[in-house]
Protein backbone atom coordinates (compact mmCIF):
# COMPACT_ATOMS: atom_id res chain seq x y z
CA UNK A 1 0.00 0.00 0.00
CA UNK A 2 2.79 2.18 0.98
CA UNK A 3 4.49 2.46 -2.50
CA UNK A 4 1.09 2.90 -4.89
CA UNK A 5 0.47 6.15 -2.23
CA UNK A 6 3.46 7.88 -3.70
CA UNK A 7 4.77 6.08 -7.05
CA UNK A 8 3.26 9.15 -9.05
CA UNK A 9 5.97 11.44 -7.78
CA UNK A 10 8.32 9.36 -9.04
CA UNK A 11 3.50 9.11 -18.30
CA UNK A 12 -0.69 9.38 -27.96
CA UNK A 13 1.08 10.45 -30.08
CA UNK A 14 2.23 13.75 -30.24
CA UNK A 15 1.56 15.84 -33.80
CA UNK A 16 4.08 17.06 -35.66
CA UNK A 17 3.04 20.34 -35.47
CA UNK A 18 1.74 21.89 -32.49
CA UNK A 19 -1.37 24.41 -32.59
CA UNK A 20 -1.44 27.83 -31.40
CA UNK A 21 -4.39 26.50 -28.65
CA UNK A 22 -1.81 23.94 -27.85
CA UNK A 23 0.68 27.18 -27.70
CA UNK A 24 -1.54 28.72 -25.50
CA UNK A 25 -2.10 26.71 -22.75
CA UNK A 26 1.94 25.14 -22.91
CA UNK A 27 2.15 29.27 -21.89
CA UNK A 28 -0.49 29.61 -19.62
CA UNK A 29 0.77 26.58 -17.56
CA UNK A 30 4.32 27.91 -17.27
CA UNK A 31 2.94 31.34 -16.42
CA UNK A 32 0.90 29.68 -13.38
CA UNK A 33 3.86 28.00 -12.48
CA UNK A 34 6.00 30.53 -12.71
CA UNK A 35 4.10 32.84 -10.56
CA UNK A 36 3.42 30.07 -7.61
CA UNK A 37 6.07 30.45 -4.22
CA UNK A 38 3.27 28.51 -2.35
CA UNK A 39 0.55 26.05 -2.07
CA UNK A 40 -1.97 25.12 0.63
CA UNK A 41 -5.01 22.36 -0.21
CA UNK A 42 -7.10 19.71 0.85
CA UNK A 43 -6.99 16.62 -1.56
CA UNK A 44 -8.83 13.39 -2.58
CA UNK A 45 -7.37 10.76 -4.51
CA UNK A 46 -8.11 7.64 -6.85
CA UNK A 47 -6.25 5.23 -7.72
CA UNK A 48 -8.04 3.31 -10.52
CA UNK A 49 -5.59 -0.04 -11.27
CA UNK A 50 -5.12 -1.11 -14.90
CA UNK A 51 -7.10 -4.51 -14.25
CA UNK A 52 -10.11 -2.80 -13.58
CA UNK A 53 -9.85 -3.66 -10.05
CA UNK A 54 -11.54 -1.91 -6.92
CA UNK A 55 -11.09 1.35 -6.61
CA UNK A 56 -8.42 3.18 -3.93
CA UNK A 57 -9.69 6.19 -2.35
CA UNK A 58 -7.06 8.84 0.15
CA UNK A 59 -7.70 12.13 1.37
CA UNK A 60 -5.40 14.76 3.16
CA UNK A 61 -3.87 17.65 3.18
CA UNK A 62 -1.04 18.83 0.80
CA UNK A 63 1.68 21.72 0.84
CA UNK A 64 4.26 22.89 -1.41
CA UNK A 65 6.76 25.86 -1.22
CA UNK A 66 8.86 26.25 -3.85
CA UNK A 67 11.69 25.99 -4.91
CA UNK A 68 11.73 22.38 -3.74
CA UNK A 69 9.87 21.73 -0.78
CA UNK A 70 6.44 19.77 -0.56
CA UNK A 71 4.37 17.81 1.92
CA UNK A 72 1.40 14.96 1.76
CA UNK A 73 -0.33 14.12 4.92
CA UNK A 74 -2.83 11.50 4.40
CA UNK A 75 -5.49 10.76 6.38
CA UNK A 76 -6.97 7.01 5.92
CA UNK A 77 -4.83 5.38 6.49
CA UNK A 78 -1.95 7.73 7.72
CA UNK A 79 1.01 8.31 5.85
CA UNK A 80 3.17 10.83 5.41
CA UNK A 81 5.73 12.16 2.75
CA UNK A 82 8.10 15.09 2.70
CA UNK A 83 10.48 16.35 0.71
CA UNK A 84 13.26 19.09 2.75
CA UNK A 85 14.79 19.87 -0.83
CA UNK A 86 17.10 16.91 -1.03
CA UNK A 87 15.62 14.33 0.29
CA UNK A 88 12.27 12.77 0.02
CA UNK A 89 10.90 11.03 3.58
CA UNK A 90 7.79 8.93 3.49
CA UNK A 91 6.55 7.43 6.47
CA UNK A 92 4.31 4.89 7.13
CA UNK A 93 3.15 4.31 10.52
CA UNK A 94 1.36 1.02 10.17
CA UNK A 95 4.54 -0.86 8.93
CA UNK A 96 6.65 1.85 11.93
CA UNK A 97 8.88 2.29 8.78
CA UNK A 98 10.65 5.72 6.87
CA UNK A 99 12.22 5.45 3.43
CA UNK A 100 13.81 8.50 2.63
CA UNK A 101 16.04 8.78 -0.91
CA UNK A 102 17.66 11.85 -2.51
CA UNK A 103 15.77 14.04 -4.11
CA UNK A 104 17.26 13.65 -7.93
CA UNK A 105 17.27 10.08 -7.26
CA UNK A 106 13.73 9.81 -6.29
CA UNK A 107 12.02 12.75 -8.07
CA UNK A 108 14.30 13.23 -11.26
CA UNK A 109 12.22 14.09 -14.36
CA UNK A 110 8.48 13.39 -12.11
CA UNK A 111 5.62 15.51 -11.63
CA UNK A 112 6.98 16.31 -8.56
CA UNK A 113 9.75 18.66 -9.83
CA UNK A 114 7.33 20.26 -12.25
CA UNK A 115 5.36 21.26 -9.03
CA UNK A 116 8.69 21.84 -6.94
CA UNK A 117 9.93 24.55 -9.05
CA UNK A 118 13.60 22.88 -9.86
CA UNK A 119 12.85 22.50 -13.48
CA UNK A 120 11.27 23.86 -16.85
CA UNK A 121 7.96 22.07 -18.52
CA UNK A 122 9.37 22.14 -21.62
CA UNK A 123 12.63 20.08 -20.37
CA UNK A 124 10.91 17.25 -19.89
CA UNK A 125 6.99 17.26 -21.71
CA UNK A 126 5.36 18.22 -24.84
CA UNK A 127 2.07 20.06 -23.73
CA UNK A 128 -1.39 20.14 -25.78
CA UNK A 129 -4.86 21.79 -25.37
CA UNK A 130 -7.23 18.92 -23.50
CA UNK A 131 -9.84 21.24 -23.96
CA UNK A 132 -12.22 22.34 -20.71
CA UNK A 133 -13.91 19.84 -18.57
CA UNK A 134 -16.02 20.69 -15.74
CA UNK A 135 -14.73 24.04 -15.62
CA UNK A 136 -11.40 23.35 -15.86
CA UNK A 137 -8.63 24.11 -18.84
CA UNK A 138 -6.73 20.82 -19.52
CA UNK A 139 -3.36 20.95 -20.17
CA UNK A 140 -2.16 17.67 -21.07
CA UNK A 141 1.36 16.65 -20.58
CA UNK A 142 3.45 13.70 -22.95
CA UNK A 143 6.87 12.90 -21.58
CA UNK A 144 9.71 13.47 -24.11
CA UNK A 145 11.75 10.53 -22.62
CA UNK A 146 10.97 7.24 -23.93
CA UNK A 147 11.92 5.20 -20.41
CA UNK A 148 9.54 7.30 -18.59
CA UNK A 149 6.99 5.61 -16.17
CA UNK A 150 4.13 7.98 -17.18
CA UNK A 151 2.66 7.70 -20.52
CA UNK A 152 0.13 10.86 -20.13
CA UNK A 153 -0.10 13.50 -17.46
CA UNK A 154 -3.08 15.58 -17.11
CA UNK A 155 -3.65 19.29 -14.88
CA UNK A 156 -6.34 20.88 -14.65
CA UNK A 157 -6.61 24.62 -14.16
CA UNK A 158 -8.95 27.40 -12.78
CA UNK A 159 -7.51 31.00 -13.42
CA UNK A 160 -4.31 30.73 -12.05
CA UNK A 161 -4.98 27.59 -9.97
CA UNK A 162 -4.08 24.39 -10.26
CA UNK A 163 -7.29 22.16 -9.26
CA UNK A 164 -6.78 18.58 -10.34
CA UNK A 165 -3.87 16.48 -11.60
CA UNK A 166 -4.11 12.93 -13.24
CA UNK A 167 -1.24 10.47 -14.30
CA UNK A 168 -1.53 7.69 -16.63
CA UNK A 169 1.83 5.18 -16.46
CA UNK A 170 3.04 2.68 -18.61
CA UNK A 171 0.72 0.02 -17.20
CA UNK A 172 -2.26 2.04 -17.62
CA UNK A 173 -3.08 2.17 -14.16
CA UNK A 174 -4.56 6.09 -13.45
CA UNK A 175 -4.32 8.04 -10.50
CA UNK A 176 -6.84 11.34 -9.67
CA UNK A 177 -6.00 14.22 -8.14
CA UNK A 178 -8.70 16.64 -6.79
CA UNK A 179 -7.42 19.89 -4.69
CA UNK A 180 -10.18 21.97 -2.90
CA UNK A 181 -9.63 25.06 -0.35
CA UNK A 182 -6.28 25.96 -2.18
CA UNK A 183 -4.53 28.63 -1.00
CA UNK A 184 -2.22 30.07 -3.42
CA UNK A 185 1.26 31.88 -2.21
CA UNK A 186 -0.07 30.66 1.44
CA UNK A 187 2.76 31.47 4.50
CA UNK A 188 3.83 28.35 5.57
CA UNK A 189 5.91 27.59 8.06
CA UNK A 190 9.47 25.86 7.72
CA UNK A 191 8.53 23.13 10.36
CA UNK A 192 6.26 21.73 7.66
CA UNK A 193 9.28 20.44 5.57
CA UNK A 194 11.37 18.99 7.94
CA UNK A 195 11.09 15.14 9.09
CA UNK A 196 12.16 13.92 12.27
CA UNK A 197 11.65 10.16 12.20
CA UNK A 198 9.51 9.30 15.28
CA UNK A 199 11.71 6.93 17.89
CA UNK A 200 11.69 3.37 17.23
CA UNK A 201 10.78 3.33 13.73
CA UNK A 202 12.93 1.37 10.99
CA UNK A 203 14.75 3.95 8.69
CA UNK A 204 15.47 2.48 5.23
CA UNK A 205 18.11 4.72 2.95
CA UNK A 206 19.81 7.50 2.56
CA UNK A 207 20.41 9.31 5.85
CA UNK A 208 22.02 12.24 5.94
Amino acid sequence: MAVRRWWWLLVFVWPALASADDASVAARLEQVLAGLSSVRAEFGQELHPADGGAVEHAKGTFYLRRPGRFRWDYIDPKQTIVCDGERLWLYDPDLEQVTVKRVREALAATPAMLLSGQTRIADHYRVRDGGTFGGLTIAVLTPKASASDFREIRLGLVGNDLRSLEFVDRLNARTRIELSHVERNAVLKDGLFVFQPPAGVDVIGARP
